[in-house]
């Protein structure tokens, strides 16, 4: 089975608290997305925001690999996301989407690209994710 990527939009705190925990989390309606997610898949996140009702950040934060195929649900939350374990890159670090605005196949045609965002996960190409990927491990400057 081929390797496909993915693109998830989460408010920076929680992509790093699921960063630093090893999984991906996605919103209660995308359990089935994350079903169809293979191992080995590549998974990158985008924070519009640092916070819920935080700053506007317009940021790649987290980027890795599925590390497996098993999709739970915390129990006893009040907001409950899907997960899945993730192998996230540790050198990678958090960077503007804006360089890349005008390159990624997913925004570079479309001047109404930032709604599709909305669907909170998403496929994306292999180009895309391979250049988030190489502008996310650049050195910061």
């Amino acid at each position: 089975m081929a390797i496909r990527y993915w693109l998830g939009v989460m408010h920076r705190e929680n992509v790093r608290f699921g960063r630093e925990s090893g999984f991906a989390q996605a919103s209660r309606d995308t359990r089935e997305v994350f079903q169809g997610m293979g191992d080995a898949d590549g998974l990158v996140y985008y924070s519009p925001r640092t916070d819920f009702e935080g700053d506007p950040l317009k940021e790649f934060t987290a980027i890795g690999y599925l590390a497996d195929g098993h999709v739970y649900q915390e129990s006893g939350q009040a907001w409950r996301p899907w997960r899945r374990r993730v192998d996230f890159d540790r050198q990678a670090v958090e960077t503007s989407i804006r360089p890349l605005v005008k390159l990624l196949e997913f925004s570079r045609d479309d001047p109404e690209w930032g709604y599709q965002l909305r669907r909170g996960l998403f496929e994306i190409s292999r180009h895309d994710f391979d250049l988030i990927r190489e502008q996310m491990r650049r050195p910061a400057l």
